[in-house]
């Protein structure tokens, strides 16, 4: 499946209040809350990231999903709003997909996890991805709907972000002062315990 994703995040401090209003408002819980574990792919250089680019493989309830992502070519990355080409296809062997991409010169170049609950109102999407280094929230779907929604569940425009995981993560690690190098629940246990 090809298509252009359209997505703002939002950091979540009262998560079982957002919840609450997401089914009030007629979302449904899409996918119940999921252990989600990813890898992306780089060259030894990081040449993709250095491109704004990713190749992930995305291990989530059950399901393997190959996604390559970047910036489409009218070079409109970030508004109001990020905005990727999004490539991405079901496989049913993750290890034969990432020996494949080894083989093509690809290596594993940073990992992530989080629980993550999906809701859907029909028109779009809100995710909410329980990390290591906080609660956050996405909503995607077209530039008005995540407006609108994001008007409906109190989110003020100060509040959306368009950052990546991984460009959040290496915010983390400098107001933290840690080297650790994967958004993982025990790598980052293990900076915060070495931190007190």
């Amino acid at each position: 499946m090809v298509g252009i994703e359209t997505e703002i995040k939002f950091a979540v401090t009262e998560q079982a209040r957002l919840e609450a209003r997401l089914l009030a408002l007629g979302f449904e819980v899409t996918t119940p809350r999921s252990f989600e574990s990813n890898v992306l792919f780089d060259t030894a250089g990081r040449t993709l990231r250095a491109r704004r680019e990713l190749v992930r493989i995305r291990s989530y309830a059950g399901r393997t999903i190959v996604t390559h992502k970047c910036v489409p070519p009218s070079g409109i990355g970030e508004d109001r709003h990020k905005h990727r080409v999004e490539t991405e296809t079901e496989v049913a062997d993750g290890q034969a997909i990432a020996e494949i991409l080894r083989a093509a010169g690809l290596e594993p170049a940073f990992r992530y996890e989080k629980w993550r609950t999906e809701f859907s109102d029909g028109r779009g999407h809100c995710v909410v991805d329980e990390t290591p280094i906080g609660v956050f929230a996405e909503l995607e779907g077209s530039p008005e709907w995540i407006d609108s929604a994001a008007a409906a569940l109190g989110v003020p425009d100060e509040a959306r972000m368009t950052l990546s995981y991984g460009r959040l993560f290496d915010i983390w690690r400098e107001r933290m002062g840690t080297a650790v190098t994967d958004l993982t629940f025990e790598a980052v246990q293990r900076a915060d315990a070495s931190l007190q």
